[in-house]
């Protein structure tokens, strides 16, 4: 199925994955191979603005989910 991808499509979302993910060793690899495929610069930077944000907004949903449960602990709740 990731072969229905086109190989440069491949790599942004690579480069968007490493970045969310926090891999400094895959974004060297698929900014590498990005480039190999054709990409250019503007569209390595778009893939990573996209996964900072996505990156942000999971790190914010989970800072309010964290601070929902402690409030609900503080209130008696001992389950998680």
């Amino acid at each position: 199925m990731a072969d229905a991808l086109d190989p440069k499509v491949k790599e942004l979302v690579g480069i968007a994955a490493a970045v969310a993910g926090h891999c400094q060793p895959c974004f060297i690899y698929h900014y590498k191979e990005a480039l190999n495929f054709g990409a250019t610069v503007e569209e390595i930077q778009g893939a990573v603005e996209l996964a900072r944000a996505v990156r942000g907004a999971g790190d914010r949903h989970m800072d309010e989910f964290v601070t929902r449960r402690m409030a609900e602990a503080v209130k008696g709740e001992s389950r998680a």
